[in-house]
């Protein structure tokens, strides 16, 4: 299976738990969860790619400013047909942040 050409091979990406909420209740008042595949941003180190369905044939990705990400969960990991893994993780972003989806 040959990947878009917008997706590059996953590497292996070490997720750092931020600190975890004391309160889930008052996190999901003031923040969103967003699900997929946390990748490094080409370009600016202050930014996360976040591919939500990394195998899909209609792929498509968030970005997010790391400052305004509060909590990542990492997830179990997503694998295909041809046994290729792919890191998932569950991030929790600020509400009213600007984030982008491309698709």
């Amino acid at each position: 299976m040959t990947l878009p050409t917008f997706l590059q091979k996953a590497q292996k990406l070490d997720i750092q738990t931020y600190k975890k909420p004391k309160d889930w209740k008052s996190l999901s008042k003031t923040h969103v969860p967003f699900t997929g595949s946390p990748q490094k941003h080409p370009y600016d180190k202050n930014r996360i790619v976040l591919v939500a369905d990394p195998f899909g044939s209609n792929a498509f990705y968030y970005e997010f400013k790391m400052r305004d990400i509060e909590y990542i969960e990492e997830l179990a990991n997503m694998v295909n047909i041809d046994g290729e893994s792919v890191n998932m993780a569950r991030v929790w972003v600020r509400k009213k942040a600007v984030g982008v989806r491309s698709t």
